[in-house]
């Protein structure tokens, strides 16, 4: 009760610091809250503005987004309880935080459920795959609307190469609250060690982990190749960020609005795509020429040899079997 208490009060908060625009709203117009962990200049934010600006066009301002950046109403877990309970319509979390409130999100993090990005995008673009994803949920509050791509995950390290399995012996790894992924780096030979993402850049320059995982913005946008100055191209996830909505929400919409919040969400995902890719560019640039990051390509055969145990575990336990089979049935290249 004091931790729902203490999100309560988080999101009072922000009403207040926003000129209690929800509390007044315009009569006649509907007005949804969407809170995300990201700051201002990050792709993610710039592309649910623009899932913003597009609904409100689309409606003539019948409908309104107001967007929470930088946490303000609380981290990923909390937002999603927010949005289960209605106290936020629309919020973007990682598919990993999804694992603790339906199974099949955990697919993501299983590591090289995928061959590569190509073979992840025509995984998302699949309606059977994406469906059974996003309207599972509705039964515990939330619907899936769209997702984002978060990168390929990749290993960064303080002061040691990785170039095979057999370097990951003893390696502190700082990976998301996620089983799978805790099971993933057990997997790998490494030592995994579960903690929040603002906690990654103290946590190596003190020692306290030796490496982290990652898509190549942490190291510019949240300073990590300030202290981890290898990083090794393992590609092991795609783990995707989700943009969810509160189900009964999204029911009390007329059709016509439903629809301007479906199209608005999947031309969001294309604006992301050209934005994310420009951000990788730049990021990768600048760590290797102003923070001296290194660089290295490995060759995958040996972790991925060493996580397909999971993949075994995948297809025979019936709470994850589906969903494997329904991936690994329906990716294939075009």
């Amino acid at each position: 009760m004091k931790k729902l208490s203490l999100v309560f009060l988080a999101f009072l908060t922000a009403l207040t610091l926003n000129g209690c625009q929800i509390l007044t709203g315009e009569p006649g117009v509907t007005e949804l809250k969407l809170a995300h962990n990201q700051t201002l200049d990050h792709p993610v934010h710039l592309s649910l503005a623009e899932f913003g600006r597009i609904v409100e066009e689309r409606s003539n301002n019948d409908i309104k987004v107001t967007i929470y950046p930088n946490a303000q109403l609380g981290s990923e877990r909390e937002v999603l309880e927010l949005t289960q309970s209605g106290a936020v319509d629309v919020a973007k979390v990682s598919a990993s935080a999804l694992e603790g409130f339906e199974p099949d999100y955990s697919i993501f993090s299983l590591p090289y459920v995928f061959e590569d990005y190509q073979e992840f995008e025509n995984a998302m673009n699949n309606k059977n795959i994406t469906n059974q994803l996003y309207f599972q949920t509705e039964p515990i509050g939330f619907i899936g609307l769209t997702y984002y791509n978060a990168g390929e995950r990749h290993l960064y390290t303080k002061n040691r190469i990785i170039n095979t399995v057999e370097d990951m012996r003893g390696l502190k790894t700082r990976v998301q609250p996620s089983q799978t992924s805790v099971n993933m780096i057990e997997a790998l030979g490494g030592l995994p060690t579960p903690m929040s993402y603002g906690e990654v850049y103290t946590a190596l320059q003190s020692g306290v982990i030796d490496a982290a995982e990652n898509n190549e913005t942490a190291l510019v946008g949240n300073n990590h190749g300030e202290v981890a100055k290898y990083y090794m191209y393992t590609g092991h996830q795609i783990v995707p960020d989700m943009l969810i909505m509160n189900a009964k929400r999204y029911n009390q919409l007329s059709d016509e609005h439903k629809q301007i919040i479906h199209d608005a969400a999947e031309e969001s995902t294309v604006y992301h795509e050209d934005v994310w890719s420009k951000t990788i560019a730049e990021m990768t640039e600048t760590a290797k020429n102003k923070m001296g990051v290194n660089f290295i390509e490995v060759d995958k055969t040996s972790f991925i040899d060493a996580v397909m145990p999971l993949h075994e575990e995948y297809a025979n336990n019936e709470r994850t079997r589906d969903i494997y089979q329904l991936i690994k049935g329906n990716v294939t290249h075009e």
